[in-house]
């Protein structure tokens, strides 16, 4: 394993196998995320997308408290003290939302403690959840006062449907780890002494199956997300018939008959 700080120290990156593992590094302030912080965070999956030895990512936050607490209310003056602001920060948290959305990587949050407002948007943005049992979610913009984006709400409804998410939005309040997991929030709780295993294994055995093959089933259910005019039907095919010609095909074949774990290569 290996372990480099990329672009701020307010981010970190590791690599274990064939997993990245980005880290918000902020735990004085619960893993609240700054403007630099969500730049690095861009740096750092390009990074990870550039990397064909990474398959699978996942995200945490350090210090056991929380996830991502959401932005940092001490630089809100600062970062978007006017409606100028306001916007050029909205642009530049929305580049790294879509670009997690869009990753043609499987995604994982870990979550251990709060995930709240930006850290919950972060989360969703992801393609799978867990969370220790401490864990504690919510949207709390409307005690704020603050506006909040159609990609983050977008998501959030995507992962639990349209009344659990104005439920979610319209109170405020904040949900335990119990209430996300019947709503869908989460796919599985874990105890906080047995997260990081849980979830490194669990992304080491997405990591160990065909790449092209996980890539090609995220891209077409997230196709399925959209209008039927918007969807590429063509790549989804090009990607099934890519699986079809690969080496890997073969390689799966002749484990399965050799009854031993396929080696996959990713072409």
């Amino acid at each position: 394993m290996s372990t480099d700080e990329i672009s701020a120290p307010k981010m970190l990156a590791e690599k274990h196998g064939f997993v990245g593992h980005m880290i918000f590094n902020n735990p004085e302030r619960y893993n609240a995320v700054s403007l630099d912080m969500w730049d690095a965070a861009v740096d750092i999956l390009e990074d990870f997308v550039a990397d064909d030895d990474i398959r699978v990512i996942v995200m945490s936050g350090a210090g056991g408290k929380a996830f991502v607490s959401g932005a940092d209310i001490s630089k809100f003056e600062k970062e978007r003290g006017s409606q100028e602001a306001v916007a050029h920060y909205n642009a530049r948290i929305k580049v790294v939302y879509d670009k997690i959305a869009a990753l043609p990587k499987p995604t994982i949050a870990m979550v251990n403690g709060f995930c709240l407002g930006g850290g919950l948007a972060l989360a969703v943005s992801c393609d799978l959840r867990f969370c220790s049992s401490k864990s504690k979610f919510g949207l709390p913009a409307a005690k704020l006062g603050l506006g909040y984006p159609y990609g983050g709400l977008n998501r959030l409804v995507d992962t639990v449907g349209l009344g659990q998410a104005k439920d979610i939005v319209f109170s405020a309040r904040r949900m335990d780890a119990d209430e996300a997991l019947r709503i869908g929030l989460v796919q599985q709780i874990v105890d906080e002494a047995d997260l990081e295993k849980t979830v490194m294994d669990y992304a080491a055995t997405v990591a160990g199956n065909a790449p092209l093959t996980v890539a090609a089933m995220k891209f077409i259910i997230g196709e399925t997300r959209k209008d039927s005019e918007d969807r590429d039907m063509d790549k989804c095919q090009e990607m099934v018939d890519v699986c079809f010609a690969s080496e890997d095909y073969i390689e799966g074949r002749r484990a399965f008959m050799e009854k031993r774990p396929a080696q996959f290569k990713g072409r």
